[in-house]
C-alpha cells in the first residue's frame, strides 16, 4: 500500500524560508507524477509545483523563482520555499499519482485522481 508522509512545515515570518518534504513508501518504481498542492483558508485546493519521474518541473505563476521543486530517489519529494508570502499560508499537500500510464502535466489535478495524497503539513507565513 502507498503511504506518502509530509514533514517540515511550520509558522515563519514573512521573507522567510522553509523546506517541506515528502516521503513515498509502497512504490515499486517510483511514481510518474509527484506534486505539492496547497488549500488555504477559503480558497480551493491548487497545484503549486510538480516535477515527473523525468525531472521536468512545473510551477504556479504565483510561486515561480520563489520555490524549488526537487525529486531524489524516485520517491522522495521536496519543496524549497523562499521568500514566503503571507498569501503562502495554507496547508500543503504531497500528492503522487497512481497507474502505470503517462501524463502531459503533472501539476494539474487529474493524475492525482486515482493516485494518493499524503495527510497534509501546515505553513502560516505571517507578515
Amino acid at each position: 500500500q502507498v503511504q506518502l508522509v509530509e514533514s517540515g512545515g511550520g509558522s515563519v515570518q514573512a521573507g522567510g524560508s522553509l523546506k517541506l518534504s515528502c516521503a513515498a513508501s509502497g512504490y515499486r518504481y517510483g511514481a510518474y507524477c509527484m506534486g505539492w498542492f496547497r488549500q488555504g483558508p477559503g480558497k480551493e485546493r491548487e497545484g503549486v509545483a510538480a516535477v515527473n519521474k523525468y525531472g521536468y518541473e512545473e510551477y504556479a505563476d504565483s510561486v515561480k523563482g520563489r520555490f524549488t521543486v526537487s525529486r531524489e530517489n524516485k520517491n522522495t519529494l521536496y519543496l524549497q520555499m523562499n521568500r514566503l508570502k503571507a498569501e503562502d499560508t495554507a496547508m500543503y499537500y504531497c500528492a503522487a499519482s497512481g497507474g502505470s500510464g503517462s501524463w502531459s502535466s503533472c501539476i494539474e489535478s487529474s493524475p492525482y485522481q486515482n493516485g494518493y495524497w499524503g495527510q497534509g503539513t501546515q505553513v502560516t507565513v505571517s507578515s
